[in-house]
């Protein structure tokens, strides 16, 4: 089995939270900050990098605001479109 980072489903999940983000008008330094990370800690995190767990994202859905229930359900919605 690949790796979920390698996949073109975790670079959709990927895309749905650089564009929270965007949406929120957060930079990656504010972001880094609420989340008590560095700027290069997000980046890695948005490049697919560095693998979030579904704790840490649901930890990015509070820092931006996004709730994390509804993000789910977007990625779902997403994921069902590209199958």
């Amino acid at each position: 089995m690949r790796k979920s980072v390698h996949t073109n489903d975790y670079k959709t999940l990927l895309q749905l939270l650089r564009d929270a983000r965007e949406r929120a008008g957060v930079k990656q330094t504010d972001l880094a900050e609420l989340l008590g990370a560095t700027q290069s800690h997000v980046s890695k995190c948005e490049n697919g990098e560095r693998r979030l767990d579904v704790v840490e994202l649901r930890d990015w859905c509070m820092a931006l605001g996004v709730s994390f229930k509804s993000f789910a359900r977007d990625l779902d919605r997403a994921l069902a479109q590209r199958r």
